[in-house]
């Protein structure tokens, strides 16, 4: 029992109180929340992509919590983003509903969800990851060469990452994603053209 007259600690109340929401039918994660930025409720996330963009464009941000640790929330929440920007070799923003360190610090571990009509518009012969997962690689003599199951940056160029199937083994093969050998990509037709041989 407090003793009248007795100091008063202060309560932080850390509570998020964050819209639930349902996640977009084009969702694309995007990157995860690494922690709390500051002391007025910022917090630090790390882009999946080396070109994060759509963090930047969209105001609509759909969180999950994270896989392992404690959860603050459960199911899909929307964060309503007041402002993100570079920092260093991530991205820090700011968000209603999270007024301070305490709160931000909740947030830690989850994932980032932005609708793909969210993405701003690429330049001409520019083209997001996530677009070309799952395209058919055909050369110019018509022969399939797999699809894309990944890309992986080297530095100054993108390389495709391809499957193909021989029988019931699976195979593997590299393409680099530059003008030399990238002949066109419809993305309607799902299909990348390329000068490559199934022997390279």
């Amino acid at each position: 029992m407090r003793r009248a007259g007795a100091p008063v600690e202060s309560v932080i109340d850390t509570t998020l109180r964050l819209e639930p929401a349902a996640l977009p039918d084009d969702a694309i994660e995007v990157g995860r929340i690494l922690d709390a930025w500051g002391i007025k409720g910022w917090f630090k996330i790390q882009p999946h992509s080396a070109s994060p963009e759509a963090l930047f464009s969209s105001k609509r941000w759909f969180l999950q919590p994270t896989e392992r640790g404690p959860r603050a929330f459960e199911g899909t929440v929307l964060l309503r983003i007041i402002q993100a920007k570079d920092h260093s070799d991530s991205v820090v923003a700011s968000a209603e509903d999270i007024p301070d360190r305490n709160t931000a610090e909740c947030l830690k571990g989850s994932r980032i969800f932005i609708s793909r009509a969210s993405f701003p518009t690429p330049s001409p012969d520019e083209y997001y990851w996530v677009d070309l997962m799952g395209l058919q690689v055909i050369n110019r003599e018509g022969i399939e060469l797999g699809r894309v199951t990944d890309l992986m940056s080297t530095g100054p160029n993108t390389v495709l990452v391809l499957q193909w199937q021989t029988q019931d083994e699976t195979h593997e093969r590299m393409i680099p994603f530059v003008n030399a050998y990238v002949d066109s990509v419809d993305l309607k037709a799902r299909r990348i053209l390329v000068d490559w041989q199934p022997d390279y």
